[in-house]
């Protein structure tokens, strides 16, 4: 089940309501979306607790115990771009999960959710795929890289993430290292679009350096 919420500044909260009642917010940055996914999977439950993403010194920290999509509707890139974000996981919870930048969203609120991901996890790995509506279909399968930067003794790890978008292919980057480059072809074609943050649930996380250019 998703929830789609547009939360105002200053306290005041404006809820739009999809399929579902949604949760209240205590803050979140001007303009910016949240749209939440409940965990299917009876044997990998949420956590208790509200999302929350708010904005924190220079960027923005995440803190959810369900999965979600964090946007603004002015943010857009269309043709050749790069979008960019430096993400450190703050807080793991006790098994595998991804989180990191998506590109070429459209419909991020309504049933016909489309996007693409590239995101990391502490166990050093990178995925990257293509979401539509309530279905996921995979362009690189979760990969261990020597680029990803897995937590230290605090338990924390802080990876520079890039998609690279050009007429005919894309690269997706970890700290300067090109670790993947996939042609704009099939699940990859459409990239024009909406780009914004995924971090999928049990997960604690600060992005900063969040930003899109022309190439």
């Amino acid at each position: 089940m998703n929830r789609y919420v547009s939360v105002a500044v200053l306290g005041l909260l404006a809820v739009v309501v999809l399929f579902a009642v949604a949760p209240m917010f205590a803050q979140a940055p001007k303009g910016w979306m949240v749209r939440t996914d409940h965990s299917m999977n009876a044997s990998d439950p949420d956590a208790a607790g509200d999302v929350k993403f708010v904005t924190m010194g220079s960027g923005f920290h995440a803190t959810n115990p369900r999965a979600a999509v964090y946007w603004n509707p002015a943010n857009t890139m269309t043709g050749n771009y790069s979008v960019k974000g430096t993400v450190k996981l703050v807080k793991a919870g006790s098994h595998t999960e991804y989180y990191g930048l998506i590109i070429g969203g459209s419909d991020l609120g309504g049933p016909a959710q489309s996007y693409l991901y590239f995101m990391v996890a502490a166990d050093g790995t990178f995925l990257i795929k293509r979401r539509n509506g309530d279905s996921t279909e995979t362009i690189s399968p979760a990969t261990e890289n020597s680029a990803v930067k897995t937590p230290d003794a605090s338990g924390q790890s802080t990876n520079a993430l890039e998609v690279r978008v050009m007429s005919n292919k894309i690269d997706y980057l970890i700290n300067g290292t090109v670790v993947k480059s996939v042609p704009k072809t099939g699940a990859a074609a459409k990239t024009d679009g909406i780009y914004g943050i995924r971090v999928n649930h049990m997960l604690e996380v600060h992005i900063d350096g969040f930003s899109a250019s022309k190439n």
